[in-house]
């Protein structure tokens, strides 16, 4: 008697942007109407005014640093945090074809920068330490003036330089470096398999090029005495803590079995249908089967 065949399995389709694009979005509608939500938040924290720290005649011995031009100016932020790596993605995308690995990091990566700028402005508002250059904003003219009761200064110089020298603990531009940049770096890492454990070691160079750009954004700041030291060490612990909890949201751990695709696409995989089936057990292993697909 002839022995059974073995089971024939039908391979689940390519979830692409054009079949799967759509219903994904739909899924996650309100996490997108929280993350337009952030972003009107993020704006209206930078219409506030800043708590106005009190400075004294004698605390300006290290607040006389010069007023100099941005090293790395704000509006390139979101092209090398943002843009940048989008552009990465979307390149895994054309190659991979998985809608599913595209839109969650896509959408991680934005809200690891929109949940970032709004505590990090946030803290800046509610802080309002003054910045290193803060007596040239207060005193362009170099001609100092203070309280006679308390020793305070009274400034004269344009209201908008003063606002924004209330405005440097913790560093905006070291902590959306980080959010954007080091989302990228776990993407990379679990894209590139960076934890196989075969002793690659160029494959932590690759993830450690994100890391240093943004570490070399911070340094910029001290560099242009925009920021205290304190203020960058402070924004980068901020921005890279907030990214690694928005990539571990959507993705297991880069050493995981499964760490090249995102929970949902596990999940797409065992149910392909849409329904909530679990590829995982509760504490992250994968179910018999799941790693066979991936």
């Amino acid at each position: 008697m002839p022995s059974p065949s073995a089971p024939i399995r039908v391979a689940v389709p390519p979830p692409y942007v054009t079949s799967h694009g759509a219903k994904i979005a739909r899924l996650h509608m309100y996490d997108w109407i929280v993350l337009v939500i952030l972003v009107v938040v993020d704006v209206v924290l930078n219409k506030i005014e800043p708590f106005h720290r009190f400075v004294g005649s004698d605390m300006l011995t290290d607040l006389r640093y010069p007023m100099k031009d941005n090293t790395v100016p704000f509006w390139t932020v979101p092209i090398y945090g943002i843009i940048g790596p989008m552009i990465i993605m979307t390149s895994i995308y054309i190659k991979r074809r998985n809608v599913y690995d595209l839109h969650h990091a896509i959408l991680g990566l934005l809200f690891s920068v929109a949940i970032t700028a709004v505590l990090t402005d946030a803290i800046k508002d509610g802080v309002g330490r003054p910045r290193p250059d803060f007596f040239w904003r207060c005193f362009p003219d170099g001609v100092p003036a203070y309280d006679n009761f308390t020793t305070g200064v009274l400034c004269h110089g344009k209201a908008s330089d003063i606002k924004e020298g209330h405005k440097s603990f913790p560093s905006g531009h070291t902590s959306l470096s980080f959010a954007g940049l080091g989302f990228l770096s776990w993407y990379l890492a679990g894209k590139i398999k960076v934890f196989d454990r075969r002793g690659h070691v160029a494959k932590l160079c690759i993830i450690f090029l994100p890391l240093l750009g943004a570490a070399l954004v911070a340094v910029s700041r001290v560099d242009d005495y925009r920021h205290h030291w304190q203020d960058v060490c402070t924004g980068g612990v901020l921005g890279l803590v907030v990214a690694s909890l928005c990539y571990l949201q959507f993705f297991p751990l880069p050493s995981d079995e499964n760490g090249l695709w995102p929970h949902a696409y596990i999940q797409h995989i065992h149910n392909p249908e849409g329904g909530h089936t679990s590829a995982t057990h509760s504490n992250g292993s994968p179910k018999l089967g799941a790693e066979r697909f991936v």
